[in-house]
C-alpha cells in the first residue's frame, strides 16, 4: 500500500494490474495465433479485459492516459514467445490457470461480481479453444476430427517425424565418415533406441506432472464442494446463466447437481476448471505411444542397412527417408487443413537439408581420421 492509499484503493490497484496483464497476454496470444478465427477470439478477449481496466481505473479516478500501460510483464513475454514457438494450444493450459487465478481473486468482492462473471466466461472460451473448438461454432463431429483436434493423432505423427529426421541425419552423418555398413547400422540402432527412450521418458514426466496438477486441482475443488457448498452452488448457477439460462433455470439446475457430491465435482471440474476427470491421461500410455511413434520414424533410414543391402544401403536409406518425410509433411498439412503438397515438400526439404549437412560434417571428420 502506498502512503495515503485506502484499503479499497490498494485492492483496486491490484485488480487493475491483473487486468492490464490480461490485456497484454491475450494480445500476445492473438499475435502468435496463425488461425484468423482463433486470433479474433483472442482479440475479443483482450478488448473485454480492456473494459475491465477502464472499470478499475474509474474506481481509482485515473484518466484514460493514466490507466493505459505499455509495459509488458515478463510472464506475458515468456508466454507470448512460447505461443509463437509451440503454438497457442500448447500454452492455453497456462493461460487458463492465470485466468482462473484472476477470477478467484475477485471471489467475495461485490464490486467485482460482473468482472468475475465475465472471467468465468473467458475460462469457458479458453477451454473451447484448447479443445479445438471455435466458441460459437461447432465441435468436430467425427472420431477422427476429435482425435486430431485433441492432439492425439498430431502427437503421433510428430513423434514419427522426430524419429525420422533425427535418425536420418545420424545415419547419413556416420555414413559420410565411414563406408563400413556395420558401423552405420550400429550407430543407427543406437540412435533409434536412445531417442525413443529419451522421448518416452520426457513424455512420461510431462504427462505425470500434468496429471498430478489436475488431480491436485480436483482435490481442492472437492474440498470446496464439501466445505463451501453454497458458494460453489452460486458459482455453478452463474456459469449456467452465462450459457444463456434464466436465473430460475440456472438456480434449479445448480441446486439439483449439488445434491450429489460426485456429480457436482464432475460438473465443476468440466465447467470451472476445464478438466475432464475421466480423461486425465496415462503417463505410461503416453510414454509407450511416444516410444512407438519415434521408433516408427527412426527405423526408416536404418532399414536398408538392417536388411543387408550393403552396396545400395546408403541410396535406399535416402530414398525411403525422402518418401517418409514427404508423407509425414503432407499428413501434418492435411491435419492443419493446408495444401498437402506444400507441407510435404517443406518437410522433405528440411529433412534432406539436415541429412546433407550431417553427411558433409561426417565426411570431413572421416577424412581427418584417415
Amino acid at each position: 500500500m502506498t502512503e495515503g492509499e485506502t484499503d479499497s484503493q490498494t485492492r483496486y490497484r491490484r485488480y487493475l494490474e491483473a487486468e492490464r496483464e490480461a490485456v497484454g497476454l491475450y494480445a500476445a496470444m492473438a499475435d502468435a495465433e496463425t488461425d484468423p478465427r482463433r486470433a479474433e477470439v483472442f482479440r475479443e478477449l483482450a478488448e473485454s479485459e480492456q473494459r475491465h481496466v477502464a472499470y478499475w481505473s474509474g474506481k481509482l479516478g485515473l484518466s484514460p492516459d493514466e490507466s493505459a500501460s505499455s509495459r509488458v510483464s515478463f510472464r506475458v513475454r515468456v508466454l507470448g514467445w512460447l505461443a509463437r514457438i509451440l503454438g497457442t494450444r500448447l500454452v492455453l493450459p497456462l493461460v487458463l490457470r492465470i485466468e482462473g487465478d484472476d477470477t478467484v481473486m475477485y471471489a467475495g468482492d461485490p464490486e467485482a461480481a460482473q468482472v468475475m462473471a465475465e472471467g468465468l466466461g473467458h475460462s469457458q472460451v479458453l477451454h473451447d479453444l484448447r479443445e479445438g473448438r471455435i466458441p460459437g461454432g461447432h465441435a468436430s463431429s467425427t472420431r477422427w476430427d476429435r482425435a486430431v483436434s485433441g492432439g492425439a493423432v498430431r502427437a503421433a505423427v510428430l513423434g514419427v517425424n522426430d524419429g525420422l529426421v533425427s535418425n536420418f541425419g545420424l545415419v547419413w552423418g556416420v555414413a559420410g565418415g565411414t563406408s563400413d555398413t556395420q558401423i552405420v547400422l550400429l550407430a543407427g540402432v543406437a540412435g533409434l533406441l536412445a531417442g525413443a527412450f529419451s522421448m518416452a521418458a520426457g513424455e512420461y514426466v510431462s504427462m505425470r506432472a500434468h496429471r498430478d496438477l489436475s488431480e491436485y486441482r480436483l482435490e481442492i475443488e472437492r474440498r470446496e464442494i464439501e466445505e463451501l457448498p453454497e458458494e460453489e452452488k452460486r458459482e455453478l448457477a452463474l456459469i449456467y446463466r452465462l450459457k444463456g439460462m434464466t436465473n430460475e433455470e440456472a438456480d434449479a439446475l445448480a441446486e439439483r447437481i449439488m445434491q450429489d457430491p460426485k456429480v457436482a465435482l464432475d460438473t465443476m471440474a468440466r465447467e470451472e476448471l476445464g478438466i475432464d476427470p475421466n480423461q486425465l491421461g496415462s503417463p505410461w500410455g503416453a510414454a509407450v505411444s511416444s516410444f512407438i511413434s519415434f521408433t516408427m520414424g527412426a527405423v526408416v533410414p536404418v532399414l536398408p542397412y538392417a536388411l543387408g543391402a550393403t552396396g545400395s544401403a546408403f541410396f535406399l536409406s535416402g530414398v525411403l527417408s525422402a518418401i517418409a518425410l514427404f508423407t509425414v509433411g503432407s499428413a501434418l498439412a492435411l491435419m492443419s487443413r493446408k495444401w498437402f503438397l506444400r507441407g510435404g515438400l517443406r518437410m522433405l526439404t528440411i529433412g534432406m537439408a539436415t541429412a546433407l549437412v550431417t553427411f558433409g560434417i561426417g565426411s570431413l571428420i572421416g577424412i581427418g581420421l584417415n
